[in-house]
């Protein structure tokens, strides 16, 4: 089974026998002030900038999310989409808690999008799902409900199971959606980590279906962050983890992944590991 998405003359294929690509995180204004300050003055230059920086460091999916306060976001979202289809030839990554930016940003992306996201809620799963069908959009699935992020796996699985069985009788194709087991931070809860591989194991197995997460939200809190990142995406790897959504600018991500293909069998005869390897 694989997840297609694409963008102006691009495929991007992932799934759990498929190589490992990553979903760029950057273009997201938490954290980050000076985009939420040019998103709120209606500047897209720092969109179109990140845009080229991350496919240049290796980004295979361009994540666009304009959530500042402040910005009317089905008005700039799919301003900044198209912003991003100027810079670059990467399939997109609707990110917006709004389903009507969604609506208005599928509007304006001619080509087969991942949108981020639906979950358990009834309102998310009325709301995300007909767009998902209309558009023929890949989407993210979160596994959390009404009740917030459980604490356990058996919770996240079930979700997982609810969300799979509303969209597959609207006639969503399971390749379609791509399951979210949720990283959390570690430094709060010592089992945050166990807790999203012993789910992405589970949905994997149980369901064939790909999977990603917010690889940052693991070492919120934590010293030298971006070490722990990497580590938490190659153990994720050896666990089912397809589509990590996360920095490509992180020094070393790249080739830690490509070892992690390697080892985990999804990289046969280590092609992508050498060709990473003659680049440096």
């Amino acid at each position: 089974m694989e997840t297609i998405v694409t963008g102006k003359n691009c495929e991007v294929r992932f799934g759990l026998q498929l190589p490992t690509v990553i979903i760029a995180e950057r273009i997201n204004p938490t954290g980050r002030k000076s985009l939420a300050d040019e998103l709120q003055q209606g500047k897209l230059d720092m969109v179109g900038k990140d845009a080229k920086e991350q496919v240049e460091a290796g980004g295979d999916i361009i994540d666009v999310n304009v959530g500042a306060v402040g910005v009317d976001e089905v008005d700039m979202l799919p301003k900044a989409v198209k912003k991003v289809m100027e810079a670059t030839d990467r399939p997109i990554c609707l990110d917006s808690a709004n389903p009507k930016a969604i609506k208005a940003a599928l509007e304006v992306y001619p080509y087969k999008a991942l949108i981020n996201s639906v979950n358990g809620e009834e309102r998310s799963l009325e709301e995300v799902l007909p767009m998902v069908k209309e558009s023929g959009s890949a989407v993210i699935c979160l596994t959390m409900d009404e009740d917030g992020i459980p604490d356990n796996v058996e919770k996240r699985v079930k979700i997982a199971e609810k969300i799979l069985k509303r969209a597959e009788s609207l006639g969503i194709k399971r390749e379609d959606l791509v399951f979210d087991c949720l990283a959390m931070a570690n430094a709060t809860n010592s089992s945050a980590c166990k807790i999203t591989l012993e789910t992405m194991k589970r949905v994997t197995k149980e369901f064939g279906v790909s999977t990603t997460f917010g690889a940052s939200n693991i070492s919120f809190g934590m010293p030298n962050r971006d070490l722990l990142n990497i580590h938490f995406i190659t153990m994720s790897i050896m666990n089912g983890l397809c589509a990590p959504i996360t920095d490509p600018l992180i020094g070393g991500l790249k080739r830690a992944m490509r070892a992690a293909d390697f080892l985990a069998g999804k990289d046969p005869y280590g092609m992508n590991y050498i060709s990473e390897y003659r680049k440096k």
